[in-house]
């Protein structure tokens, strides 16, 4: 066979290769390596005053400059949230499966509200209740006049609500890896006189090592590159600064553009080294059960009344932590304008007005004239500027995640299809790539690359007017391959190889194997990944604000920017109102999406098609019920699917 191709170099299969090698050589190249190596040259090509090249001129910038202090703030986050990120992570995972507590079910639930509302919208949630004119800080100026309003920013309002909301992996991957723990080994130690802390740190904790690594090595990434809370709150970080950069002109600052690609290869350096140190020692562990059957981890009880009672305590503690943000949004959401400013609950005056509707707003000038600004009391969905956010971030979001689950399926059944050949190693080195650099890197590199009439790309200017939103749809889907590689690869160890000889043995082409062997096996963890990249980038604020455009409004940068004008000359005046609405229309989609992969798509094939014949026989008990007449029975035996 092998000599009939090559004697016919025109084959289809010849053919098909050459185009998939070529298109995948060209998106590479042209979207992940050269506009990345685009920045690295532009850090040693600068100009000064005299018009001459001066390969070193950002470099002693840096030194003398304010730049190192935005180095030093990021990586002072990046460390105290090691720290806060999993000392509240593990506990939340150990108060919902570990140990006995009560109201287990209702505690998991607040402990994963991060998981429907993040980014922008999370952070603005903590505004709303702790910011100088929020719901907190006023009831307790009431109590306390003395004290400073202006108490939520800085460091310490970043590292509060950055704790709170990193621990969504611990929530999703540690409680994973904590359910696999084999209960043998714990009876074992317990039997022995251990109490249920030692246990907890001599034979638990050991054996999630290797799961508190990883999560660690995210924790401190997800420091180093934040955006939004460090925006919103006021601290000056890396990633604020590269956008602040990017925005400004030669002529406002000394070589702006320069200076933002230099701190966006530091932030690439330190995220080398962390991920190569991950690898390190993630071959360098072993962390086993070496019981031969496993028993399911059963929940420990707490037999000192203090300490259960402590535990108790702050589990509901912990509880409250995550939930007010939820309950307050939600309520105030049904609130009018006048109740959102004075931060003050009005149980008489439910309205529908921050979802629905339009209002006309009356306010007197500063020369003593009443005017009407008409329609500037707006619902989310009666307002243009919402409703395009939400159409574009849907649109963008749901082609993004949904194309790179297609890009990873594809690549990953390749990978296995040649394990162990060195073109399949090079296919997963290059998709995991984007992991080798920040989030803000890929953004960058793209913006200042595409940003003129480039011949890669047939002389189109991707940043010019709507070309905006391709590029902003190719950095989405670069930025989610590594996390869909590595989640969908690992669902492939489940396939049984039998089930692909046996369709070879019947006959069955390999594309025919794939759609109806293999993807049903793999489809729920697609579906899993695809729910949390679109969950992710609808709620997106990074990119968005690096792509700042007036032609790409995402729907978190429209939600900022009316927060920041609100009441200017009586527009947008209930935008406070609205962004809580729409902070509750992000949970319900988050939400709707998870229930639907996690709910009804985590079911494997044969719990599916369980469920699929409950519902023809609970249809077919309804039309007896209802008298329509059931159509007739086929006795003849059905025919078997023929390969082609």
């Amino acid at each position: 066979m092998q000599r009939q191709l090559k004697k016919n170099p025109l084959d289809p299969r010849i053919l098909y290769r050459v185009f998939a090698i070529a298109l995948f050589l060209y998106l590479f190249l042209g979207f992940m390596v050269l506009p990345c190596l685009n920045t690295l040259t532009s850090i040693f090509t600068t100009r000064d005053a005299s018009g001459a090249i001066d390969p070193f001129a950002v470099i002693r910038f840096f030194f003398a400059g304010s730049m190192p202090t935005f180095v030093g703030n990021s990586l002072k986050l990046a460390i105290c949230l090691i720290v806060t990120v999993n000392v509240v992570g593990i506990s939340i995972v150990l108060l919902t499966e570990y140990f006995d507590i009560k109201g287990a079910r209702i505690l998991r639930l607040g402990y994963t509200t991060t998981l429907i509302y993040s980014g922008v919208a999370l952070v603005t949630g903590y505004q709303f209740l702790y910011d100088k004119d929020g719901i907190l800080t006023t009831w307790l100026f009431q109590f306390f006049p003395g004290m400073n309003k202006q108490w939520f920013s800085g460091f310490a309002a970043v590292l509060f609500t950055m704790t709170f909301a990193c621990t969504s992996n611990h929530a999703l991957f540690l409680r994973n890896a904590i359910r696999g723990i084999d209960y043998n080994t714990v009876e074992a130690a317990r039997n022995m006189g251990a109490s249920p802390f030692k246990v907890l740190f001599r034979v638990v904790l050991p054996t999630l090592l290797p799961t508190l690594f990883s999560l660690t090595v995210m924790t401190f990434i997800t420091g180093l590159c934040a955006m939004s809370a460090p925006t919103l709150l006021g601290y000056d970080s890396i990633n604020p600064e590269i956008v602040r950069l990017a925005g400004s002109s030669p002529a406002d600052e000394a070589f702006p553009q320069a200076r933002a690609a230099l701190l966006s290869i530091i932030l690439a350096l330190f995220t080398i080294v962390l991920l190569t140190t991950l690898n390190h020692y993630e071959r360098k562990g072993h962390y086993l059960s070496v019981s031969k059957t496993k028993a399911r981890l059963v929940k420990q009880k707490l037999n000192n009344p203090v300490a259960n009672i402590l535990m108790h305590i702050f589990a509901y503690v912990l509880f409250v932590i995550y939930m007010t943000p939820v309950v307050m949004i939600v309520v105030f959401s049904f609130q009018n304008y006048t109740a959102i400013r004075a931060k003050a609950l009005d149980f008489s005056n439910w309205t529908l007005i921050n979802y629905f509707g339009q209002e006309n707003y009356e306010y007197m000038t500063s020369r003593g004239k009443l005017r009407t600004r008409v329609g500037s009391i707006s619902g989310l969905f009666s307002n243009t500027d919402t409703v395009g956010g939400i159409r574009l971030s849907l649109i963008m979001s749901a082609i993004a995640a949904a194309l790179a689950c297609v890009i990873v399926v594809i690549a990953v059944n390749y990978i296995f299809k040649h394990r162990g050949k060195k073109r399949s190693i090079v296919v997963e080195s290059c998709l995991l790539f984007p992991w080798l650099l920040p989030t803000i890197l890929i953004c960058y590199s793209y913006r200042i690359f595409f940003n003129g009439n480039v011949w890669y790309v047939l002389g189109q200017n991707l940043y010019w007017k709507e070309n905006v939103r391709f590029l902003i749809i190719m950095a989405y889907t670069v930025v989610k391959l590594p996390f869909s590689l590595r989640m969908i690869k690992a669902s492939y160890y489940a396939i049984d190889e039998e089930l692909e000889d046996a369709a070879k043995n019947l006959g069955a082409s390999p594309f025919y194997t794939f759609l109806r062997v293999k993807l049903p096996i793999i489809l729920p963890s697609v579906l899993a990944v695809f729910a949390l990249n679109f969950n992710a980038l609808f709620t997106e604020y990074d990119m968005s604000a690096t792509f700042h455009s007036s032609y790409a409004k995402s729907y978190a940068m429209v939600i900022q920017n009316m927060c920041n004008e609100e009441g200017r000359e009586g527009y947008n005046v209930n935008a406070s109102g609205r962004r809580c609405a729409s902070t509750v229309f992000i949970m319900i989609v988050s939400g709707i999406v998870l229930y639907l992969v996690y709910g009804r798509g985590s079911r494997d094939l044969g719990e599916r098609l369980e469920a699929k014949e409950k519902r023809r026989r609970r249809m077919a008990k309804w039309k007896a019920r209802l008298g329509i007449a059931p159509a007739k029975a086929d006795n003849t035996e059905p025919r078997q699917p023929q390969a082609p």
